[in-house]
């Protein structure tokens, strides 16, 4: 037998060696740098709204007098397969309405769910709708009040866990800001007053006897924080967005049907500027927005907004893009 043809030299069998070693090596690196990117990535994607703190009113603050408001149909949770991802899926929708500061997002009924004693009357709202409702209230509401108004529900089962919003109305107790949002107490004090948690360690007196338990906005004198006892007043919650141009998060509205986000406008005189979207309609980047006051951008579920308008009775258009 002939051991020249049968066994490998010495010198390959160091360079055989060498060779799988060094792809070990490269293939450690890899992993690790892709275990670093992916440290990064959910880093990122858990990286807090940038926030617009104000500690003080002056002449050189500008308020935005317009609105933007969106419309999702809740049957988009109903694509989901598990409680996880569609708590997810809420998350998402809530974390964009902040980086876009969205002051209103109106959740409808897109299947026409009927009630089950009256079957002319769409009045049951689907499953959908309820879980994506309550989960976006529930993230827009800063921390220190939550327990104040949510309490244990299977929809908010896994909304621990979904990145934060941290919308400028998500304060910290060392955040020195002049508006705060507050829950009234129902501690005694003189008539005509009560006072207001508002996230600090004591609370908020005001001039105005309000019903206990009720989410206030407050908005503090300037230096607040070196004062013992700290005293407020109670305004709207669009001041914040009004005089001093700040993101105070938004209100979420359920709308039975498609065209009760129309008529259901919060604002006087409705939508100036209303828009559709839709894989027919035009391309947005040709398109000219004009100037408004209450901007509503209505989003269609898996099936488009042509299921939503089939399913509503209250709108006779055949075509989606008659409404808008």
């Amino acid at each position: 037998m002939d051991t020249e043809e049968s066994s490998i030299p010495k010198v390959d069998r160091k360079t055989l060696k060498a060779e799988k070693k060094k792809k070990k090596k490269e293939e450690l690196l890899k992993n690790l740098e892709r275990r670093e990117l992916l440290k990064e990535a959910v880093a990122n994607s858990a990286k807090p709204v940038p926030k617009n703190i104000l500690s003080g009113l002056s002449n050189d603050v500008k308020g935005r007098d317009y609105t933007v408001s969106f419309a999702i149909p809740g049957s988009i949770l109903d694509n989901q397969q598990t409680p996880e991802l569609r708590s997810y899926l809420a998350g998402q929708i809530a974390r964009a309405a902040a980086v876009f500061s969205v002051d209103e997002i109106v959740v409808y009924d897109d299947e026409g769910v009927k009630d089950s004693e009256n079957t002319d009357l769409n009045t049951k709202k689907s499953r959908g709708v309820e879980q994506l409702s309550r989960i976006l209230m529930y993230l827009e509401c800063p921390q220190y009040l939550r327990k104040h108004f949510f309490p244990l529900h299977q929809d908010l089962q896994f909304a621990g866990i979904l990145s934060p919003t941290d919308m400028p109305h998500h304060l910290r107790t060392d955040d020195a800001s002049v508006y705060r949002e507050g829950v009234v107490s129902d501690k005694q004090v003189k008539e005509g007053h009560c006072l207001v948690k508002i996230g600090l360690k004591s609370d908020c007196l005001v001039n105005m006897a309000l019903k206990p338990g009720i989410r206030v906005t407050v908005r503090l004198k300037e230096g607040y924080e070196f004062d013992s006892k700290l005293k407020g007043t109670v305004v709207s919650p669009s001041e914040p967005r009004t005089k001093a141009g700040l993101y105070w998060g938004y209100n979420v509205r359920v709308a039975p049907n498609l065209s009760s986000v129309f008529t259901g406008s919060p604002y006087k005189g409705g939508y100036d500027l209303s828009l559709g979207t839709s894989e027919k309609g035009t391309n947005v980047d040709t398109c000219e927005i004009p100037k408004f006051e209450h901007l509503l951008i209505v989003f269609g579920g898996v099936a488009g907004l042509e299921a939503a308008l089939e399913a509503d009775d209250n709108l006779d258009a055949d075509d989606p893009k008659d409404l808008f």
